[in-house]
């Protein structure tokens, strides 16, 4: 697995900032909606209408936050040199990690980055051949991986239904 972390890391960054300038333009509108009615009107349903957009605007101002510190998290952990892994290392966090999955319709393989933040976000293989998500070690699938080897199996369960998956490389 001769997949370049950094380039990777430098993806998510771009998408962890692309979601900073929508929260940051939602939560403008979302003001911008709130002040316009509270003004033009004193119905009461205006009124409901224009602390529904206060509140909506303050939540778009808690993500911006949020993914403001990821970024800084993401940033951080992207200038310290990606850890390398050898064979027989196990799964731990800048590890890129293949398991083959296994349900009633037969086998299939996925890859996971397993990183301080952005979980659940899809990346784009080199030359965009294939996808790797993004997990971390406070998610579900983080925590199922962490700490396992090539060759060892772990069960995960999604939507109530367990399933086996076995890591087949850690890089």
């Amino acid at each position: 697995m001769g997949i370049d972390k950094k380039a990777l890391m430098a993806q998510l960054a771009e998408r962890l900032q692309h979601s900073d300038r929508l929260a940051h333009r939602a939560q403008a509108e979302a003001r911008e909606a709130a002040r316009s009615l509270a003004t033009e009107s004193e119905k009461k349903e205006d009124g409901r209408a224009a602390i529904e957009y206060g509140s909506l605007a303050t939540g778009q101002s808690a993500r911006a936050r949020r993914l403001q510190e990821e970024l800084g998290v993401l940033t951080a952990f992207r200038e310290a040199e990606p850890p390398r892994f050898r064979r027989g290392d196990p799964v731990a966090l800048g590890a890129l990690v293949d398991v083959r999955t296994e349900d009633e319709e037969g086998y299939d393989e996925r890859t996971f980055f397993v990183l301080p933040v952005g979980a659940g976000t899809e990346l784009t293989g080199p030359g965009g051949d294939g996808f790797l998500s993004v997990i971390t070690p406070a998610s579900p699938v983080g925590r199922a991986l962490l700490g396992r080897r090539a060759g060892d199996s772990v069960d995960v369960t999604f939507a109530g239904e367990v399933r086996e998956w076995t890591v087949l490389e850690v890089a």
